[in-house]
């Protein structure tokens, strides 16, 4: 019989568990099971309150990264007094830090495109996607371009993705080629910002 491994709840358990085993073995070889089992707990208490793997990975990445939150804040938030181009360098700063958290647990799953169709399904189920973060950024230039703080002929989605291709891209090189092949968070935000900035200010 499975003992608890803590007193805490079993939802933080299996959220505590997950994280641990899709950032040690990858979210590939992360199954319910071994999730569950890591957490002392049944494999239907996992489905009792999580609807599958893929919302377990949802939430691990957007509960557990340290970044997820201020990047949905500067996403979604009010820009206040700032201007255009230091909301877009706190974007990608908060941005490039959260591809680089996620990118070693989801990488795995490249591997085995019958395992990346199942979670594709998995993650549609729930409504939910990368893409999420693109539409949210794509969302905020539109607002702002409604205010009249960008160009009236600027293409907010294409702005969006060329900011976090260059966030993704930095995310791959640094976890392929090493952190001498990138440039410092603090030097590469402010300078892709100001880039897009000038394509669209």
């Amino acid at each position: 019989m499975l003992t608890p491994k803590s007193n805490r709840p079993t939802p933080e358990r299996l959220l505590d568990a997950a994280e641990k085993l899709m950032r040690t073995t990858g979210l590939a070889n992360a199954t319910t099971k071994a999730i569950a089992r890591e957490a002392g707990c049944s494999e239907a208490a996992l489905y009792k309150h999580f609807a599958n793997k893929e919302e377990l990975f949802v939430r691990v990445l957007t509960e557990r990264s340290p970044n997820a939150g201020p990047l949905l804040a500067a996403l979604t938030g009010d820009p206040g007094e700032r201007t255009v181009e230091e909301r877009l360098a706190e974007i990608a700063r908060h941005a490039s830090l959260f591809y680089a958290d996620a990118m070693p647990m989801a990488a795995s799953l490249f591997a085995e495109p019958a395992l990346l169709n199942r979670h594709r399904d998995g993650i549609q189920q729930i409504g939910r996607g990368p893409h999420m973060v693109l539409e949210a950024l794509t969302g905020h230039l539109r607002r702002e371009r409604e205010r009249g703080r960008i160009r009236a002929d600027a293409d907010p989605r294409a702005a969006a993705a060329l900011l976090l291709g260059a966030c993704f891209q930095r995310a791959f090189f640094l976890h392929f080629s090493g952190e001498e092949a990138v440039q410092p968070v603090a030097e590469f935000a402010p300078a892709v910002a100001r880039t897009v900035w000038a394509a669209v200010g």
